[in-house]
């Protein structure tokens, strides 16, 4: 009598022997998140706190805000301050972005961006945290992406914080 080795018998489960296979295996927890770049950085965010992905809007000046702070937009009849996450970064301004709006507590905030990627379900054990706890860098974790890219999670709060 031949010996079936364990990938074997998954060969030749039925589908009921598979349904049990795979209540054997443990479900990781993910969380979604948004994967944009700039300044040839991929940030993410999570996905709950994206309201929208907007390009085209006329951004009005506003005098005597941090530079950072490129003016606001009106959004379907709702202000929103834009952010620009280069210029947050002491990085160049850039003149092609697109914007992400973001709910921080409640507040709607724009962040202009070089470009929206893809969206991603993230392990959140595969997060870690970052190596310094400066808040300049405006990141809370890190973690590999399945292209093998960096992600640094934007903690969206303190682009509003200097």
């Amino acid at each position: 009598m031949a010996h079936i080795s364990k990938s074997e018998e998954v060969l030749f489960a039925t589908e009921a022997d598979m349904d049990n296979y795979n209540d054997l295996i443990p479900e990781i927890a993910t969380e979604k998140y948004l994967i944009f770049s700039s300044d040839g950085l991929m940030y993410g965010i999570k996905a709950e706190q994206v309201k929208d992905i907007i390009t085209g809007y006329a951004i009005t000046y506003l005098p005597r805000v941090p530079n950072y702070v490129r003016g606001v937009i009106n959004l379907r009849g709702q202000i929103v301050p834009m952010v620009d996450i280069r210029l947050r970064l002491g990085k160049p301004e850039k003149d092609n972005f697109c914007g992400v709006v973001v709910d921080v507590d409640g507040n709607m905030v724009g962040i202009l961006v070089d470009m929206v990627e893809q969206m991603v379900d993230v392990p959140l054990d595969a997060i870690l945290p970052v190596p310094t706890s400066s808040g300049q860098i405006m990141v809370s974790g890190m973690c590999t992406l399945p292209d093998g890219n960096t992600m640094l999670e934007l903690d969206c709060e303190l682009l509003l914080h200097d």
